[in-house]
C-alpha cells in the first residue's frame, strides 16, 4: 500500500516493545484524580512499578509473601510500624518486609510516591477495605 506505514508487530506478529519513556510526575498531575489508587507505571520482569498519591491515612496491613519497595518522589510521607514510625522525603526509599504490619500516611498534601513490588501485590495487602483496587490503571505519557 502506498503512503500507509507498517508497524513492525504487523510483519513479525510481535508487539512493538519499543521503550517509551514516561514523565511520572507530569502523567501523575494529569491522570490520577484519587488517592491511595495505585497506577502501573511499567513491568519489570514479574515485577511492577507502581504509583500513587498518598492521602491522610492507609489501612494497617501487611504483605505475607511480598516485600514492598517506597521511594517518594514529591512532597513526604511516613510509614507507621506497631513499634515505630519511618518519615519519609523527597527522595528517600524504604523497603517494608513481607509479613511486617505497616500503614502509610501523607505528611503533605498528596504526596507521590513510586512503590516497587510484585504484579500480584494488593496494595491493601491482607486488609479487606474498600480502598482495595484489584484492577489497576497504567499511566501513560503525558502529550
Amino acid at each position: 500500500m502506498q503512503g500507509s506505514q507498517v508497524e513492525p508487530s504487523d510483519i513479525t506478529g510481535i508487539p512493538d516493545m519499543t521503550p517509551e519513556k514516561i514523565n511520572i510526575l507530569q502523567a501523575v498531575d494529569h491522570q490520577i484524580t484519587r488517592v491511595f489508587e495505585p497506577h502501573i507505571v511499567g513491568d519489570v520482569n514479574e515485577s511492577q512499578v507502581k504509583v500513587a498519591t498518598f492521602g491522610d491515612v492507609f489501612e494497617w496491613h501487611s504483605h505475607p509473601a511480598e516485600d514492598e519497595g517506597f521511594l517518594v518522589l514529591r512532597g513526604q510521607i511516613a510509614i507507621d510500624f506497631r513499634s515505630h514510625t519511618v518519615e519519609l522525603n523527597e527522595g528517600d526509599f524504604l523497603v517494608v518486609p513481607r509479613t511486617v504490619e505497616h500503614r502509610p500516611r501523607s505528611l503533605t498534601h498528596e504526596p507521590v510516591v513510586l512503590m516497587f513490588e510484585p504484579a500480584t501485590t494488593l496494595n491493601t495487602g491482607d486488609a479487606d477495605s474498600d480502598l482495595t483496587v484489584e484492577q489497576l490503571k497504567r499511566l501513560r505519557p503525558h502529550t
